[in-house]
């Protein structure tokens, strides 16, 4: 393999992992009215410790279970989250982050939510199957969403 083959790969390798200003914006609104409910504590990018470690935009934890440990960190934490959320960036396929959802389901985590940005649609799995919303405030395991607040530009 040529040098400059070697480069392209490496490249679009990096191209596959950029995510995108508004991957960036719909988390960040989705974390700032997570933070409202003083039950739980909304994780960003966790590695989870599912077969070589996967990483959902934000894993959400009941508050309680939250007790960091400064003397000793986890790589991939080993306790599922109540519900896990991935935002679709340009860059990312949907089907790739749909089976992420399956997968993350079938190792304990009660609900995931895939966000599609240009069609503002909410694609929420749990062990029951896949159910469609859009533009609307979402529901699971009591932590809510309005995903109308972030879609129209504002949380407030």
């Amino acid at each position: 393999m040529m040098l400059a083959e070697v480069e392209e790969i490496v490249f679009e390798e990096e191209e596959k992992e950029m995510l995108s200003f508004n991957h960036s914006y719909i988390c960040l609104q989705l974390i700032r009215q997570l933070l409202e409910n003083p039950a739980i504590e909304p994780l960003p990018e966790l590695t989870l410790d599912i077969e070589k470690g996967i990483t959902p935009d934000i894993s959400i934890y009941p508050k309680e279970s939250v007790k960091p440990n400064f003397l000793r960190d986890f790589v991939r934490f080993p306790e599922m989250p109540i519900l896990a959320i991935e935002v679709i960036s340009a860059s990312q396929n949907i089907q790739d982050l749909l089976d992420k959802a399956s997968k993350l389901v079938s190792f304990g985590i009660k609900a995931v939510w895939t966000i599609e940005p240009f069609g503002r649609t909410i694609f929420v799995t749990t062990d029951k199957g896949e159910e469609i919303f859009h533009n609307q405030e979402i529901e699971s395991e009591r932590i809510k969403v309005d995903f109308k607040k972030i879609f129209d530009g504002h949380s407030d």
